[in-house]
């Protein structure tokens, strides 16, 4: 559904979840879960409830194997959102390899930030009985930031201004 250039890119914004652990910080994550683990299993090999060991070994592969995974998913997902010519453009990746795509009419689409005390606002665009949110992933200042630039861009579609030196008053 995306153009191959074509089309002029008119506003484009690209949002990601919030970087969980660097990798210096996975290893201090594994180096922690580890040493807290050996406690409990120098005390059970102590006294002589050996299998347990293989069940601590277990929970601690199952918790660094999610928290691995959850980065390796976080830092796959995307949200994109592009205005050209003809279309208001949201992609949206989960990182798990899954896509969404929603195409709107820039001319009808309408922004509605919907703010609730106590929750986080959300962003959405309709067109003509379509809707989609947008900026999932962003904190409430920074949707606020999305909502107003792209209002600001599509208040430019829908009112260009036409520089014609021919028109003008001399």
């Amino acid at each position: 559904m995306m153009s191959g250039g074509s089309e002029a890119i008119l506003f484009e914004a690209v949002t990601a979840p919030p970087a969980g652990l660097s990798a210096r910080g996975m290893r201090w994550l594994c180096g922690l879960v580890v040493g807290v683990t050996t406690v409990p299993a120098v005390l059970f090999a102590a006294l002589g409830a050996w299998p347990v060991l293989g069940f601590l070994g277990g929970e601690v592969l199952v918790v660094l194997g999610m928290v691995a995974t959850h980065r390796r998913w976080s830092r796959a997902a995307f949200e994109a959102v592009r205005l050209t010519e003809a279309r208001l453009l949201v992609t949206r990746a989960d990182g798990r390899g899954g896509q969404e795509h929603a195409e709107l009419e820039p001319y009808w689409a309408r922004l509605d930030l919907a703010e609730r005390p106590g929750a986080v606002p959300v962003l959405t665009a309709r067109a003509r009985g379509r809707s989609v949110e947008i900026g999932r992933f962003l904190p409430p200042d920074d949707k606020r930031a999305l909502a107003s630039a792209l209002e600001e861009a599509l208040r430019r579609y829908r009112m260009p201004i036409f520089d014609n030196p021919q028109l003008r008053e001399g």
